[in-house]
């Protein structure tokens, strides 16, 4: 359902003035809003957006690497989770910007390499970011300015890892009850449950691809939006989504749209999934696809220069994150980072 379409001038100016209305567009773009060029237009109907690349920069010191992961607190700040790239003189991994996109900090110089799922949660009346590094084979639960509060390698009292190269955190999930699960997407396949001090409580669900199964549980999320929660896996290996009780118990697929779904976001009745196979997927309530935004495949573009990037298509979208409960930020798999924003029309 991607619906580029061209947009007058006139059309362009007006996004531009109405993005500016909502504080979402940098001073450096609203300066230019009389000269924009016309802007690609995604999606149709009541899921219609105006594209806006790089859409957040850091300093000229911190150059993105693979950017993989964002999220955002009660106050609307985003932080970008990103692999640093070899020429970037800052080494900080973590870069956190204000709701209109302009840069306040980074931090996180040992993420680098291996920054990875970034997830928030509220814990009483407090923040905490948990990160999964891939390079160093954690998670970490860190304060909102990067102080570590506990982190954990291989879970070992599983018995079910022979080695520590057996086992690499790609995201987690939080439980009402206070717990987390944890998806060893880019080790063994297994999804971990441990308690939000990190203790470790087991598995919740095994490899495979038969039912009650995953293989590379790259995201996750625990829908809370009916009478019981459950838990709703992006078994990207299997190319589906995939519901369990929180104990682990089959539920239910969702395979329409979806080629290689890398993590879930919920808002309300909305879901949204970033595909690394060069799209954003929208599902409503009943799990079925109400938007394909930036279909960009088949790519090939993960190493091409910066100018063959097509407007309005995606490239590997990793991460995506609603903010404002109505605009989009995506984050995508290529070697020099791109966070896109996707402005509601």
């Amino acid at each position: 359902m991607d619906n580029d379409v061209a947009i007058s001038r006139r059309s362009v100016i007006k996004g531009a003035t109405a993005v500016a209305a909502s504080g979402l567009l940098p001073s450096s773009l609203l300066a230019q809003a009389g000269n924009l060029p016309k802007r690609p237009i995604v999606g149709s109907g009541e899921h219609t957006y105006e594209v806006y690349h790089d859409w957040l920069t850091p300093p000229s010191n911190l150059k993105w690497g693979d950017t993989h992961g964002v999220t955002v607190d009660r106050q609307g700040r985003i932080y970008i989770a990103h692999t640093v790239h070899p020429s970037s003189v800052s080494t900080d991994a973590i870069a956190v910007f204000d709701p209109r996109g302009k840069f306040i900090e980074s931090w996180g110089s040992e993420f680098r390499g291996g920054a990875h799922g970034l997830d928030l949660r509220r814990e009483g009346s407090e923040e905490f970011l948990y990160h999964c590094d891939t390079r160093r084979r954690k998670v970490v639960k860190t304060t909102l300015r990067g102080k570590t509060v506990w982190e954990r390698g291989v879970p070992t009292e599983s018995g079910v890892y022979a080695s520590e190269d057996r086992w690499c955190p790609t995201n987690v999930a939080f439980a009402p009850d206070g717990d987390l699960f944890v998806g060893d997407g880019y080790g063994s396949h297994y999804v971990h449950r441990y308690s939000k001090d990190g203790e470790y409580k087991g598995i919740v669900i095994y490899p495979g691809s038969e039912a009650g199964k995953v293989r590379e549980p790259h995201g996750l999320w625990v829908d809370t939006r009916g009478r019981t929660p459950k838990l709703v896996v992006a078994d990207r290996g299997n190319r589906r989504l995939q519901a369990f009780t929180l104990d682990g118990k089959h539920l239910g697929f969702v395979t329409e749209g979806m080629r290689r779904p890398c993590h879930v976001h919920y808002n309300h009745n909305l879901v949204l999934v970033p595909d690394l196979d060069s799209v954003v997927t929208i599902l409503d309530k009943e799990d079925k696809v109400v938007a394909s935004l930036g279909d960009g495949q088949p790519s090939g573009l993960r190493d091409a220069p910066r100018e063959k990037y097509i407007p309005g298509k995606f490239i590997h979208p990793h991460g995506a994150a609603w903010i404002n409960k109505r605009d989009i930020v995506v984050v995508e798999w290529v070697p020099t980072g791109r966070v896109t924003l996707l402005k509601k029309v």
